[in-house]
């Protein structure tokens, strides 16, 4: 997998043909790992766009996931990113969240499903056979987990027939998660860091008082400063380095180039790496309100930060 991938998330505000444009300049720029979603709702426009670069399907990577409301539906989901993506097979395919709870695109931080339900592991594992049968279909060479806690992945890794290959987790250098990400590493499981940069363009439910913005921290300007680049490369070459993947969004030419081009140059420095874990804050931007599946319920409720998965 590419130390380094393209994310393709246009929130609620980019539309499908400005990411599809993106993608096919991204590919010219040279990124060969794509991070995509069939609840981004532009597959279908990703797909031509990658063809029409004439980059054959063997020389990139492509990751899509599996929606919450089709937990139930694994193959056909599959199939139908498959179809959209113009693929016969993908490199990666997610269980996107661990929770089945839909919530419509662009909704309120105050919007839950009324068939909202906690994490039951026995329904997970239901999933996560189907999404095995993918791998002894063909139709995906690996599959894996984002969004799951330490918990939640003991249980999977001790049922699993096919071990994950991955999760996606927020990872950035203000929500460094070192506990979870040593313990994905520990069992073989590749971390890839999704909100790399600190999610400037995250959706506004999205957004509280209390966040905080990697990219103005005053370590991470002074190593750019002294380096000569943005501060949003030195969050890039920090996560690459670390060893997770980030999958960084941009539909600008100038950004998504900049991303790729800084690992190009020399790494940073230990004391710039011991910097930079300093300045954890274990501040998550990604909080997931939308999933909570009772009144007056927290957030933290779906992260299992006392080690109990809540009912």
């Amino acid at each position: 997998m590419p130390a380094i991938g393209l994310g393709t998330f246009g929130s609620d505000h980019i539309s499908a043909d400005e990411v599809a444009k993106a993608v096919k300049g991204a590919i010219a720029a040279g990124y060969r790992h794509l991070d995509c979603a069939s609840v981004y709702s532009n597959e279908h426009k990703i797909g031509p766009a990658i063809r029409e670069t004439g980059v054959a399907g063997d020389e990139l990577w492509i990751t899509s996931k599996l929606w919450n409301d089709q937990h139930s539906r694994v193959l056909e989901a599959c199939r139908k990113s498959l179809a959209d993506l113009c693929l016969e097979r993908l490199d990666m395919y997610l269980v996107h969240w661990p929770f089945p709870n839909f919530h419509p695109p662009g909704c309120s931080v105050e919007s839950r499903s009324p068939d909202a339900r906690p994490y039951i592991h026995e329904e997970f594992m239901k999933t996560w056979r189907e999404m095995e049968k993918l791998v002894d279909l063909g139709l995906t060479r690996h599959i894996g987990t984002s969004n799951m806690t330490i918990t939640k992945l003991r249980l999977l890794l001790r049922d699993a027939r096919i071990k994950p290959a991955v999760n996606e987790m927020e990872l950035h250098p203000h929500f460094q998660q070192p506990e979870l990400f040593d313990f994905v590493c520990a069992n073989g499981i590749e971390p890839i860091g999704y909100s790399p940069l600190g999610s400037p363009n995250r959706p506004e439910r999205d957004r509280t008082a209390d966040d905080t913005v990697d990219v103005e921290d005053p370590v991470i300007v002074a190593i750019a400063q002294r380096l000569g680049m943005h501060p949003a490369a030195v969050c890039i070459k920090w996560a690459v380095q670390r060893g997770q993947t980030p999958i960084p969004f941009s539909v600008k030419p100038r950004n998504y180039v900049a991303n790729l081009e800084c690992l190009k140059t020399a790494p940073l420095t230990d004391a710039d790496m011991n910097a930079i874990a300093g300045i954890d804050k274990n501040c998550r931007l990604i909080k997931g309100q939308v999933f909570l599946w009772k009144d007056n319920q927290s957030w933290e409720d779906l992260w299992d930060l006392d080690g109990v998965i809540k009912t």
